[in-house]
């Protein structure tokens, strides 16, 4: 593994702002282990990665649901549920969870102020100005600031930002602006799996595993279209592993495989700005 990788040190639990009690054994470092013979990869306590790879998740079992209550038509290419709200709105999609989940881990370390994406059409739209009650107006494809929202640093007021970036950003954006490519010697849990499109998609590393011959895997979670709940997905084309993926796929000429989009080469990890 990489220089990146550093030993585990005793810390506090992570925080996840949507959520005041969080059931440790049902976190994924708990329910889901490495396949026998690998490890999981050690990484930074204060890291994104960290932060994923602890999420909570819903009870064994749970159904994926769409943002307006029904049920995903399919339900075969998931392993395990985010315990994360999706919100009502068909908002929350790919692009948009990467955007959340990233959101969430600067609010809960105290670094509110890092959060800043960018719309579609360029425009730069950082948490620290809407905060101080500036909002977007948005005309066609023109958008310009005004001044007469509310300010402060409530979670309703956060939750609000979100949910105009998810409106206004997606793939597309994220790959052109808001990350940049990583090689696959490099790559980390708090990457992105990203085609930026119209549609494109995103799919979020969570966890890393290694063995003793450097064969290193990832766990993948999505959103999808329509918005719905986060989730963990299975590797149907390696049952013997999954949930877990081979890294060693983004080189070859058939990828890496999800069950719901084309494959994933090296080309398409990126990380986050």
């Amino acid at each position: 593994m990489t220089a990146w990788l550093v030993m585990l040190a005793m810390t506090a639990p992570p925080q996840y702002g949507w959520m005041q009690n969080r059931p440790a054994e049902r976190e994924i470092t708990r329910a889901i282990a490495p396949p026998a013979g690998w490890v999981r990869a050690s990484v930074d306590v204060k890291s994104f990665g960290y932060w994923l790879r602890h999420l909570p998740l819903k009870p064994k079992g749970t159904s994926v649901m769409l943002h307006n209550g029904r049920l995903k038509g399919t339900q075969s290419v998931h392993y395990a549920v985010v315990d994360i709200d999706t919100g009502r709105a068909n908002l929350q999609q790919c692009a948009d969870a990467a955007i959340r989940l990233h959101s969430e881990f600067l609010w809960a370390t105290g670094r509110a102020d890092e959060i800043g994406f960018h719309f579609t059409n360029g425009m730069w739209v950082p948490w620290k100005r809407w905060r101080r009650g500036f909002r977007v107006k948005v005309a066609g494809n023109k958008t310009s600031w005004t001044r007469g929202g509310r300010s402060g640093k409530t979670r309703k007021l956060f939750k609000n930002y979100l949910r105009k970036i998810m409106m206004y950003a997606g793939s597309a954006s994220l790959e052109r602006r808001d990350t940049k490519p990583v090689e696959v010697k490099d790559i980390r849990p708090g990457d992105l799996l990203l085609q930026g499109g119209f549609p494109g998609h995103a799919v979020v590393v969570l966890d890393m595993a290694t063995n003793k011959a450097g064969d290193d895997l990832v766990l993948l979670g999505q959103s999808y279209m329509p918005a719905q709940d986060f989730h963990v997905l299975k590797n149907r084309g390696d049952p013997r592993l999954s949930p877990w993926y081979r890294v060693s796929d983004l080189t070859k000429a058939h990828g890496l495989r999800t069950p719901e989009w084309r494959p994933f080469s090296a080309s398409d990890i990126h990380r986050l700005n």
